[in-house]
Order: C-alpha cells, then structure tokens, then sequence
C-alpha cells in the first residue's frame, strides 16, 4: 500500500501513467466520509486494461487497407533508424542555424548523406553496420601530388576492398593519375 500513496504524488498525467490504476476515496467501504484520502488498486482498470495485453494499437488518418498499414507500420524501425543515423553520424542536430535556406540547405545535404548511404548499404549486403562504413569513408584520405595524382593516406581494410570491389575501381595499391580519377568520377556519374 505504500507504493500506491507514493504513486499518487505524482501530478502530471500521461496515457501510460501508472496513476490510471490508482483509485483515491474519500469514503470507506461501508459508505461513510473518511477523513483521510483512501487510495487503493483500481481492479477494473486493471482487468480491462488486461485485455490488451500482448496487442499493439496503431491509430492513422491513413486510408488503406488493414494489411497495407500493417506491412509499413513494420517498416517503421528503418525509418526510426534513419533518425538516429541522421543525428549520430551525419550530426543533423542541433542546428545553429536560422536561415531558412541555410537550415534547408543543411538538412538536404544531411538527407542527400543518407540515401548515398543506403545504396553503399545495400551495394555492400548490409554486411557492415552504420558507425564502420561512415567511420571508413571518413578515413580514405588522398593526397594529391602535383603532376603525379592522387596517393592513398589511408589503410586498406577488408571494408575499403569491399567499397572496391562493389564500383569497380581501386584507389589502394597506387598513384591514381589525375586523367584516371577523371574517368572513375564519370563512371560513377552515369551508374
């Protein structure tokens, strides 16, 4: 009984407030006034929420059939995990911005980051998570000499080998002429 007084402290009422099962009565079971507040299980609330246990309610304006609503409420975790790579790895928020095209701008580059990412994603069989192939990218460094080309800084990995082996190119093993990057940028513009 101590837990139900220290329920009903609190104030704020939320849809899944464990206070919707606490009853506060200012009368004893007989029917006389009480002087203190009696606070006790709502037995009714409890059973009748029961029968929803192990159920998960979707309400939508969307006006499709059952199934349809189904089949995308269960994509709903890749576009949550869209979410939380646009804030973790891409760090979309916060946004220190207040110009609307600025903040525009900002968020189209963010979502522009995303959908590349897919593809790699799916190029690659979702074989690396999120944080290895960003961290990667990140990392595959060039430095550009003048006359010579571009010559890799980085590490060759099995994930940059796959990131190779996917578009067909390598710019691991040697200087990459400035005339082949040319070519391997058209490439992958017409892909």
């Amino acid at each position: 009984m101590d837990l139900i007084r220290y329920v009903t402290l609190f104030t704020k009422n939320r849809a899944n407030d464990p206070k919707r099962f606490i009853e506060q009565g200012h009368c004893t079971p007989d029917g006389e006034i009480a002087s203190k507040t009696i606070t006790s299980l709502n037995q009714k609330q409890i059973d009748n929420e029961a029968k929803y246990d192990g159920l998960y309610a979707v309400c939508t304006n969307l006006e499709y059939d059952v199934s349809s609503i189904i089949k995308i409420n269960q994509k709903r975790w890749e576009i949550e995990e869209c979410f939380r790579i646009m804030k973790t790895e891409f760090k979309a928020r916060p946004v220190y911005l207040s110009r609307k095209d600025r903040i525009t701008a900002h968020f189209t580059t963010c979502f522009t980051a995303l959908v590349i990412y897919r593809i790699l994603e799916q190029k690659l069989n979702e074989k690396y998570t999120c944080e290895e192939l960003i961290d990667t990218i990140r990392s595959m460094d060039m430095l550009i000499a003048p006359g010579e080309g571009y010559i890799p800084t980085y590490t060759r990995t099995d994930i940059t080998d796959a990131l190779h082996d996917a578009f067909g190119f390598r710019t691991d093993y040697q200087i990459t002429s400035q005339k082949n990057m040319r070519k391997i940028l058209n490439q992958t513009k017409k892909k």
